[in-house]
């Protein structure tokens, strides 16, 4: 059982989670002992910022992706891309291994804070938001996220003349990619703040700044339709920006999902599943991976 006062560890939980449906090595997360840090070399109000998401632009042949829908590896990307922040998207996070028993990502102001960052600029909080976002892959292979995925991503920041990335991650895997790729934006002086909700995974990893908040993955820029929570995430998060004096900076908001924190001992436990069940995820989960390893091979 673990102690529901205490960020829950993913790295722990999935391990033990994947080992019960019966795959053996445990999965290498990435690990550093040092990390780049970037000072912030203007005021936060005459920055340009830009969010990098890892959820997905919805695609109407893919099958279910709307707010509680399964695991859908089918709508997952594979390749970095930008989108205008002109108008609020439609972006969905159903590909992805978010906390399916306790949110249902209705609200897309919960993991994708472009509204709340428009809100910032319109009070001049921040000089502008940059003229695109920028979607992650969540990608498995570091080597893939390094070298190619944190390269394109980089590239197009420098486009957009960013002075500050919001990596705003889903998944636990998710995680790991936008702290792999805030190491390389960092590196080449691009200020990054991780807004997440998996605290073991990005200091394990080992990032410039992290916000954390203790909410179910898909929520790390703010609890659902509660715009004044996503708005102050926001902002703690453009403060983090510029307080940081050192790397590996991580602050906790203060904000709370609910009194009862039982969805921490729910989330991909195998201690809660039947041997029926543990059967059934493992099929699924083995379908799903065959669905996107043949979009994979076929691009």
């Amino acid at each position: 059982m673990c102690d529901n006062n205490q960020p829950l560890a993913y790295i722990q939980r999935t391990r033990r989670y994947y080992k019960k449906l019966g795959y053996g090595k445990p999965y290498d997360w990435a690990q550093y002992k040092d990390t780049p840090f970037t000072t912030l070399a203007k005021p936060v109000s005459s920055c340009t910022v830009a969010i990098v998401t890892t959820a997905a632009p919805y695609q109407s042949d893919k099958g279910e992706q709307g707010p509680g829908a399964a695991y859908n590896s089918a709508a997952k990307f594979f390749d970095v891309y930008s989108m205008d922040t002109c108008d609020l998207p439609d972006l969905r996070i159903s590909h992805i291994a978010i906390d399916r028993d306790h949110t249902t990502a209705e609200d897309l102001g919960s993991y994708f804070p472009l509204k709340a960052l428009k809100r910032a600029a319109s009070e001049n909080l921040i000089g502008s938001v940059a003229t695109r976002f920028y979607g992650l892959p969540t990608n498995r292979s570091k080597r893939t996220t390094i070298e190619k995925d944190s390269q394109r991503l980089l590239g197009l920041c420098i486009e957009d003349h960013v002075d500050i990335a919001l990596l705003v991650p889903n998944c636990p895997v998710c995680h790991q990619s936008v702290a792999l790729a805030a190491r390389t934006l960092e590196a080449e002086g691009i200020v990054t703040v991780i807004m997440g909700c998996a605290k073991d995974i990005i200091e394990h990893v080992g990032v410039p700044r992290f916000l954390f908040s203790d909410f179910p993955l898909g929520n790390a820029a703010g609890k659902p339709n509660d715009h004044e929570c996503q708005f102050d995430t926001l902002h703690m998060a453009l403060e983090l920006s510029a307080s940081a004096t050192r790397a590996r900076t991580t602050v906790h908001s203060d904000y709370k999902w609910s009194e009862d924190q039982s969805w921490k001992e729910d989330y991909s436990n195998p201690d809660k599943l039947t041997e029926t069940e543990i059967q059934q995820r493992r099929k699924a989960f083995d379908s799903a991976k065959n669905i996107a390893k043949n979009i994979q091979t076929s691009k």
